[in-house]
């Protein structure tokens, strides 16, 4: 961590791989947390003192006392499901109005956005992509082709903005033949979503985040999703909307990509994805399912079962390369405490031919090819100290290191803040 630097923290695999947890714990270290791309359809979760919580909008930053948190304009913010999210986290007892800023530069998520949503994915018939249905696609879209309502929006003359931005989009649902829809009770939420979105500081994030850079302070950049599901990089078209990669934050937030200090790429100790899309390491026999029962693979928004396989190096080394990741952070070591056998994915054969790099399409023709390591069969989740790893798992760690060139800084060994050991 450097002072007047912002480090980025983000997902190297294809979403879910524990990011909220390791923001949590990263943030004593810094005095600010911004959130730079994404929307509700991506749920952090975090445990500590025996309780869960799920965060979708607000950085995970919020935890800890007197950080400031800033919502940044690379995020769509759907004002109703973020008034939940935040009276949820009040009641818990979390001052949220005094320290959570929002750009006035994030684009909003209207009810309409869901319907064109649910309309878009319904015409694509078999080739779905498996959206959340949250209306992040549709409000990404209109923010690109001009035509998008923003926070700033929300002062002045909103409801003749509101109107004619909905009745564009109810004649785009018009022209698809998608009119068995009703958004009433969905838009009087959504309503007072707004009026309470009023009493939080809606800033120009651009000019705040610079200015606390230019302070000395230091600034804790989060991400959602994962790099396998940028819009630019990920295996597309079974990707997200928005930009996942550390570039994300630059145009996120309104940073140089001179203030970028370190970069924490985020990996599971194995693999798992939401949602349909090509995924060449899925596993679809009695291990995968032992992996999402002992992981718990269900999404923290959708609940959806995340397909689960074996960690994939290839797919690494290429999200190393293009989000320039100073350090490694390997969550849910634990899940692999009882295999005899752990497999990684070194290089894939597409066609007959091995290749050691991610190519164009992943779709079909890959095969993954794997090296095998012993298993540690030991329970780790009550270590508090590298020392204390089995010779087995220490060597899976050095394997990893190697193979991405990477070190891997820190470890998550349970779900709990606690269960967080950083090595040396």
């Amino acid at each position: 961590m450097q002072k007047g630097k912002v480090d980025v923290l983000l997902g190297l695999q294809w979403g879910d791989e524990g990011k909220g947890k390791v923001v949590d714990v990263l943030t004593p270290q810094y005095d600010v947390v911004a959130r730079f791309q994404g929307g509700p359809n991506a749920g952090h979760t975090l445990e500590f003192e025996g309780e869960k919580y799920v965060l979708r909008s607000i950085p995970s930053g919020i935890f800890q006392g007197g950080k400031v948190n800033i919502i940044g304009n690379g995020v769509v913010l759907a004002p109703d499901l973020f008034m939940n999210e935040a009276k949820d986290l009040e009641k818990s007892g979390h001052d949220l109005k005094s320290r959570l800023h929002i750009s006035k530069k994030a684009h909003l998520i209207m009810p309409t956005h869901r319907v064109l949503d649910a309309a878009y994915e319904a015409q694509k018939g078999k080739s779905k992509v498996g959206t959340t249905g949250k209306g992040i696609g549709p409000t990404y879209t209109d923010k690109i082709s001009r035509n998008g309502l923003r926070v700033g929006d929300i002062f002045e003359n909103f409801e003749q903005k509101y109107a004619a931005h909905k009745a564009r989009h109810e004649a785009i649902l018009k022209s698809l033949n998608y009119t068995d829809y009703d958004i009433t009770e969905v838009e009087k939420v959504w309503m007072k979503g707004i009026e309470y979105m009023k009493q939080f500081q809606i800033v120009d994030s651009e000019y705040e985040i610079n200015q606390i850079l230019k302070s000395g302070k230091s600034v804790l950049c989060e991400g959602a999703q994962g790099t396998l599901l940028d819009v630019d990089f990920g295996s597309y078209p079974f990707v997200t909307s928005s930009n996942t990669i550390c570039a994300g934050a630059c145009t996120g937030l309104g940073i140089g990509p001179n203030k970028i200090g370190e970069v924490f790429g985020i990996m599971k100790a194995y693999c798992t994805r939401v949602g349909a899309g090509p995924f060449p390491t899925e596993l679809f026999d009695e291990t995968g399912a032992k992996i999402r029962d002992l992981g718990h693979e269900y999404g923290a928004v959708t609940g959806r079962e995340r397909r689960c396989g074996w960690i994939d190096l290839v797919a690494l080394r290429y999200a190393i390369a293009i989000n320039g990741v100073t350090q490694l952070i390997m969550m849910k070591s634990d899940v692999l405490d009882g295999f005899d056998t752990i497999k990684a994915c070194v290089a894939y054969k597409q066609n007959g031919v091995e290749i050691d790099h991610f190519p164009y399409s992943i779709e079909e023709g890959i095969e993954p090819i794997y090296k095998e390591l012993p298993g540690w069969k030991t329970d780790m989740t009550k270590f508090t100290s590298e020392d204390q790893f089995p010779k087995e798992f220490s060597d899976y760690i050095k394997f990893l290191e190697a193979e991405l060139e990477t070190p891997i800084k820190i470890i998550s060994i349970g779900p709990d803040r606690d269960q967080t050991i950083v090595r040396q």
